[in-house]
């Protein structure tokens, strides 16, 4: 039986070119260091080292700096605008289906079209007397 085998951690060697993608995807603002630790399972610090070494904007002396706001934070903001907005929506629909059954209600009691149609002649009535 094997009680007590531990499992044994490979030393991982990273490509320059990898590196250097990993940098430019930082620099992008598509992900935050600790997503990118999380995504490739590098730890943070390395990354960093990657930074300071391959960045274009970042010098060694110099502390990077990330914006504290996580992505779930960003995503809990955004599902509540889009809350908003099909709230929103959903008035906007039943005020437009009240204003349809009142013009359908309107036509059948005073028995004229109040909805007009693109193909609907207008009436002769402008204004111009017909008289030159």
């Amino acid at each position: 039986m094997k009680a007590n085998v531990k499992l044994i951690q490979k030393r991982r060697k990273f490509s320059t070119e990898f590196k250097k993608e990993l940098v430019e995807e930082f620099e992008s603002g598509k992900f935050s260091v600790l997503q990118l630790s999380r995504l490739y399972k590098i730890h943070p610090q390395v990354i960093y080292d990657w930074i300071y070494k391959f960045s274009k904007f970042n010098e060694k002396g110099y502390r990077v700096m990330e914006k504290q706001e996580s992505s779930m934070e960003k995503i809990s903001q955004m599902e509540k605008r889009i809350k908003e907005l099909e709230a929103a929506l959903g008035r906007k629909q039943i005020q437009l289906d009240f204003t349809n059954k009142m013009i359908e209600l309107a036509e059948e009691e005073y028995g004229i079209d109040i909805k007009k149609n693109s193909d609907t002649q207008q009436s002769g009535i402008s204004g111009e007397t017909g008289k030159s």
